[in-house]
């Protein structure tokens, strides 16, 4: 697997992924982390939203219950979708490994990139996205 750059690439992982797990889903709907995972449940994706503190709430949205850990959920998840800063993006590299199965894709949101743990996602056959907004790719491309 490889880092996808190409917009072809991107056209085929948002066509033929339809389960998203995303890690720092925020509850406040202005934030890009709440609005563009919104965007995509209402295109007809499944979205998980990965937050520890929604998760200890109890917190839903979009249907899905939040959950603490990738670890948590029990579907097979394509793609992985992160909103976190750059320097954060390794912290979660044992959670998405953990994955059983491994996701399709790692996709790091607008801003966000981690070329180290991108190659060992990449290293373990997971495709991945950086420094792309899935609601702008989405919007321009299909």
């Amino acid at each position: 697997m490889t880092l996808l750059t190409s917009t072809a690439d991107v056209i085929r992982v948002l066509t033929e992924h339809k389960t998203i797990a995303v890690i720092g889903f925020h509850r406040d709907t202005v934030k890009p982390a709440h609005y563009v995972p919104e965007y995509m449940h209402r295109q007809g994706y499944s979205v998980i939203p990965v937050n520890p503190s929604l998760a200890a709430r109890g917190e839903s949205f979009f249907g899905q219950k939040a959950v603490s850990t990738l670890a948590e959920i029990a579907t097979p998840v394509d793609v992985v979708e992160v909103f976190r800063r750059s320097d954060k993006v390794h912290d979660h590299l044992a959670d998405i490994l953990a994955m059983n199965p491994l996701p399709k894709v790692v996709w790091l949101q607008l801003g966000i990139r981690d070329d180290a743990t991108a190659q060992e996602l990449a290293a373990h056959g997971i495709d991945v996205i950086q420094d792309r907004c899935m609601l702008a790719d989405h919007r321009a491309l299909l």
